[in-house]
C-alpha cells in the first residue's frame, strides 16, 4: 500500500519519505492538478521531467466524462493517460461546496440549488448536461478504487469556512458518519482484491478528512476521530474556501501537529507560494492546488522576487527571461516579451510556457523547503523567501 517515514524534523516542518505502488515521494511534496486526467497543457513526460512524482485527479469530473467504468475497462487511470507516477483522487465532495449555493447544499437550501446533501449521500445535477445523479460515500470509494489511484479520499462536506456554527457542526457530524461508511467500503474492496491475487488491481489507500472550519474544537474533534480508525494518511479539508489567508495559516499552524505523527499529512487545495510556506511551517507534508496552472493560463507567473503578470505594456520590450533566477525551459530560452507576445495573440504555446515555468516554481520550492528542513534553517528560508516576494520583479 504506501508507507511513510519521517526522516527529520526541524520545529513542527517535517522532511519525509512516503512509499507507494508507484514510486517514492520526497516530502514536503505538491502534487499538480489533473483534474479530468490531465495537467492543463502539460505532457505525462513534461511533468516527469519537471520532477512531478504524484498528480491529482477528481472522481466528480472523471465519472462524469468519460466514465470510471470505461477507464477500469481500459486498465485504469494510470494507462489510460499514461502516467507512471503516483495518483491520489479525491472524492468528489469540494464539488459539494463548489456547486452548492449559499451555506452549502442541505435539502430545503435555496431554490435552483445544483446540490441536495442528505444523510445517503448527495444528489447533484451535471455541469456537463443538467443530468441528475447520486454521489454517496460507497460510491465515492467504488469509484476511486475502479480508478486505480494510489491514495484516495473519503467523501465529505466542504462548506465555507465562514458558515456559522451550527451549519458547521451538523456538517460535520455527517462527513463524520460518512468517513466510517468510507472506512468500511474501503476495507470490503482491499480485502475483495487480497483475494484476487496477485492479478488484483494495485492497493488503494484511503486517507479522512478533517473538517470543522475555523472553530478549533470542532476541527480537534475530527482530527482526533478520524485518527482513531488508524487509516494510512490524513487530510485538513474546508481551508482557502473563504477565509482571510491568516486565518487559515493560524488554523493549519493549529491542526496539523495534531494530526496523527507517523502518517502522512495532507492540506487540500492550497495554496499560493506563500501558502504552503506556512503549512509546511506547520508540518504538513502534501500539498495540491490548481494556482500554478490556471494562473499560468491568465498570463499570471509565480518567480523568485513575487508574482509577474505577463500581459502587462511594460514588458512589450522586456528581453529579459521571467526569472533570470529560474533554470527553467522557459526561462533558459524565452523573453517576457515574447511571452507576452503570445499571451496576447492567443497562441497556445505561450499557455504550455507558462505553466511548465510556475509548475517548475511550485516544485523547486517544495525541494529547496527539503533542504532546508534538512539544514535545520527551514525558518530562515521561508523568512528570506517571503522577503524576495515582497520585494518584486524588477
Amino acid at each position: 500500500m504506501i508507507r511513510y517515514q519521517l526522516l527529520r524534523q526541524d520545529g513542527e516542518a517535517r522532511r519525509g519519505r512516503l512509499e507507494t505502488p508507484h514510486g517514492t515521494l520526497e516530502t514536503p511534496v505538491f502534487m499538480p492538478v489533473g483534474t479530468a486526467a490531465t495537467v492543463k497543457t502539460l505532457s505525462p513526460d513534461e511533468l516527469t521531467g519537471l520532477g512531478a512524482g504524484i498528480i491529482l485527479g477528481n472522481t466528480y469530473h472523471l465519472y462524469l466524462r468519460p466514465g470510471h467504468e470505461r477507464i477500469a475497462r481500459l486498465g485504469g487511470l494510470h494507462r489510460f493517460m499514461s502516467w507512471q507516477g503516483a495518483l491520489l483522487t479525491d472524492s468528489g465532495g469540494f464539488q459539494v461546496f463548489s456547486l452548492g449555493e449559499g451555506k452549502g447544499g442541505e435539502e430545503g437550501a435555496g431554490k435552483g440549488s445544483l446540490v441536495k446533501i442528505v444523510e445517503e449521500g448527495v444528489e447533484f445535477r451535471s455541469h456537463l448536461d443538467g443530468g441528475k445523479h447520486f454521489l454517496s460515500p460507497e460510491r465515492a470509494v467504488e469509484i476511486q478504487e475502479a480508478l486505480g489511484a494510489d491514495v484516495i479520499m473519503a467523501f465529505d462536506e466542504c462548506p465555507p469556512s465562514l458558515a456559522d456554527r451550527a451549519y458547521h457542526e451538523r456538517s460535520l457530524a455527517r462527513t463524520q458518519r460518512w468517513l466510517l461508511r468510507c472506512r468500511d467500503a474501503w476495507t470490503e474492496a482491499e480485502a475483495r482484491k487480497a483475494d484476487e491475487g496477485p492479478q488484483a488491481r494495485t492497493p488503494c489507500a484511503l486517507f479522512g478528512i478533517a473538517q470543522g472550519g475555523l472553530f478549533p474544537d470542532l476541527r480537534r474533534r475530527a482530527i482526533e476521530e478520524a485518527a482513531a480508525l488508524e487509516l494510512p494518511g490524513y487530510a485538513l479539508g474546508g481551508y482557502a474556501v473563504g477565509e482571510e489567508p491568516e486565518q487559515m495559516w493560524e488554523g493549519v499552524a493549529r491542526d496539523a501537529p495534531l494530526l496523527p505523527a507517523g502518517k502522512p499529512r495532507y492540506l487540500m487545495g492550497v495554496g499560493t507560494p506563500e501558502d504552503l510556506l506556512a503549512g509546511i511551517a506547520a508540518g504538513v507534508d502534501m500539498f495540491d492546488c490548481v494556482l500554478p496552472t490556471r494562473c499560468a493560463r491568465n498570463g499570471l507567473l509565480f518567480t523568485s522576487r513575487g508574482r509577474l503578470t505577463i500581459r502587462n505594456a511594460r514588458y512589450a520590450d522586456d528581453p529579459r527571461p521571467p526569472d533570470p533566477a529560474c533554470g527553467c525551459y522557459t526561462c533558459r530560452n524565452f523573453s517576457r516579451a515574447y511571452l507576452r507576445h503570445l499571451f496576447r495573440a492567443g497562441e497556445l504555446l505561450g499557455l504550455r510556457l507558462n505553466t511548465l515555468h510556475n509548475v517548475h516554481h511550485y516544485l523547486t520550492l517544495m525541494a529547496e523547503a527539503r533542504a532546508a528542513i534538512e539544514a535545520g534553517r527551514f525558518a530562515a528560508f521561508r523568512q528570506e523567501r517571503l522577503a524576495a516576494w515582497r520585494s518584486g520583479p524588477e
